[in-house]
């Protein structure tokens, strides 16, 4: 049986940091049409550093590896993460560019969300000198794709390490095929397509032929569909009433770090049952406006 332990995991979180600027509508405004939003939420978002949040909220010790610089609006991202308990390397933080600042419209009757942003444009980042130093401390390493060349060169040092590696698919990106050879996990949206794939068996399929030995595709409430050394199968997720489906895939791979980060060796009950509690985390998430308001519930 798989190891686990109540230590607090450490871990790291490799990505994109934005502002995000989050609107409830009732509908998405048409061309030169203006509306009043129903409810708004400014906070820091992006996918490395939602699900980093989201570990701290768990219990975990979080670190992001990110740029967001020392703009005014950076500085409001960075007190929103220190706030909620997560620490921040920050590569960019000579820069005084704003950080990239994400526009959400969410839709109040469905909770589909519409969104605009930058994602990773505005900065190049080169790893850290002590690169080495920030992987040796922690117990797993998150990434979601963006400033590619920092997530290789970390995954390749986590590898070297010998600490577990867990890839947010949320789209397939440039240098992707040159990232996947050091994850050990990968969980991917149904969005996630990489050279001639149509399904998530394709998917699947793809990443175990690339070297990663387990992974999943997630597709909102549908079932989610995982594969590992000994086969694989699917867990459902929790129904909900969806109030906002934002960052739900963030959340989940927030919470399936914290859970995989107290793991030892990985089999298929261990693999199953983190990946069905932390669905069920981000289940919770859905129910409520926002990328925050579900922390606050009990």
């Amino acid at each position: 049986m798989e190891a686990t332990d109540s230590r607090r995991p450490e871990g790291l979180f490799v990505g994109l940091c934005t502002l995000d600027v989050i609107q409830l509508v009732d509908q998405v405004p048409g061309p030169n049409q203006k509306l009043t939003a129903r409810e708004q939420v400014v906070a820091a978002g992006g996918p490395a550093a939602n699900a980093a949040v989201t570990f701290s909220h768990l219990g975990g010790a979080a670190r992001l590896l990110t740029g967001i610089g020392s703009h005014p609006l950076g500085v409001v991202v960075a007190a929103d993460l220190a706030r909620l308990g997560v620490r921040v390397s920050d590569l960019a933080a000579d820069s005084v560019e704003p950080p990239g600042v994400s526009s959400v419209l969410v839709t109040a009757s469905s909770g589909d969300r519409a969104v605009a942003s930058t994602n990773a444009t505005g900065f190049r980042l080169a790893p850290p000198a002590d690169l080495d130093a920030l992987v040796a401390a922690c117990d797993i390493v998150e990434f979601d794709g963006h400033h590619m060349d920092l997530a290789t060169a970390t995954a390749r040092a986590a590898r070297s390490a010998g600490r577990r590696t867990l890839l947010d698919g949320g789209s397939w990106k440039a240098g992707t095929e040159k990232l996947l050879p050091s994850i050990d996990v990968a969980v991917c949206s149904d969005d996630f397509r990489p050279p001639g794939t149509d399904t998530p068996a394709d998917v699947l399929r793809f990443l175990r032929e690339h070297g990663v030995l387990w992974a999943a595709v997630s597709r909102g409430g549908r079932p989610i569909e995982w594969a590992g050394p000994e086969g694989g199968d699917t867990v459902d997720v929790p129904a909900v009433r969806v109030a906002d489906t934002l960052g739900a895939g963030d959340v989940l791979h927030g919470a399936l770090t914290h859970h995989l980060g107290v793991q030892g060796h990985l089999t298929p009950h261990g693999f199953t049952r983190a990946l069905r509690d932390a669905a069920a985390v981000a289940s919770r998430a859905c129910a409520s406006f926002g990328t925050r308001a579900w922390m606050q519930v009990r």
